[in-house]
């Protein structure tokens, strides 16, 4: 463009130099106004392409921020919905818990309803010394007193025992939840050599014990099925051995009533 204005220019002014109108000076005026232009529509054309390269790099990065508003878009929504998910699971882990609370609820309340029930119904024997009734997180616990039931030695029931022990029967006909395990213990004292044929030591003597109460307890109408004998011998006192008395505590027969959910849970692990 530059070389064509100068070829008119050039032209111009030989025309115009040839007819005698145009001097010498005012042909260099022009061609130096001339250039003043050239040079001015130079500058602004460069600042009209730079002035188009910089609204290409906005237009570049305005695309990269919307590129990134969309992203950052997916991202929280994502982010919403594992949110609500989460709260979802907490929602009912905290149904869950509840019902298992009011679960564990109804299940203490309903022990505490037995215990009092055995309890009143067993008052007499409980106040004349010849039972204690005890109660556990998932037990109760009935302990008879062993002068009461049996002679020294001897797994017979005296007959003032029997009359105890069918009234705890009837005590626990009504729990059909439970399953009635019968331990039997006894002192450190050995077996005396006259009764050691039946019974070697106390092992034997605390198992045949138990033994009879829950036959005793079978044939007062409990299920053998919700029946369990055990012995435990010497070997899990609660008292101390060298006195009288503390002999005498050590000597009784524990019936136990364990909820059978918690006996299937045992025998489960066991297994």
């Amino acid at each position: 463009m530059n070389r064509k204005v100068k070829i008119g220019i050039a032209v111009l002014a030989a025309v115009l130099s040839a007819s005698g109108c145009v001097s010498s000076g005012d042909y260099n005026k022009m061609q130096a106004d001339k250039n003043n232009e050239i040079t001015t529509l130079q500058q602004q054309n460069a600042e009209l392409t730079q002035s188009q390269e910089a609204l290409r790099h906005l237009k570049n990065e305005l695309y990269q921020q919307k590129d990134n508003l969309l992203q950052d878009n997916a991202m929280l929504t994502q982010q919403n919905t594992s949110a609500a998910q989460q709260n979802l699971a907490i929602q009912q882990q905290i149904g869950t818990l509840e019902q298992e609370r009011a679960a564990l609820l109804a299940a203490s309340q309903q022990r505490q309803q037995q215990y009092d029930a055995l309890v009143n119904k067993l008052s007499d024997e409980v106040e004349k010394g010849q039972l204690k009734v005890r109660q556990y997180q998932n037990m109760l616990s009935v302990d008879l007193a062993e002068q009461i039931f049996f002679d020294s030695g001897k797994a017979t029931l005296k007959k003032g025992g029997k009359a105890v022990l069918q009234k705890v029967a009837e005590a626990l006909k009504d729990y059909d939840n439970k399953v009635i395990r019968v331990v039997g213990h006894t002192d450190n004292v050995p077996i005396a050599k006259s009764l050691q044929n039946n019974y070697p030591t106390n092992w034997e003597l605390s198992v045949a014990r138990a033994t009879t109460v829950v036959r005793f307890l079978q044939d007062a109408g409990i299920p053998p099925q919700r029946l369990v004998a055990s012995g435990r011998g010497e070997y899990d006192p609660v008292a101390t051995n060298d006195t009288v008395e503390g002999r005498q505590n050590n000597r009784r027969i524990e019936i136990m009533l364990i909820d059978k959910n918690l006996v299937n849970e045992m025998e489960k692990n066991a297994n």
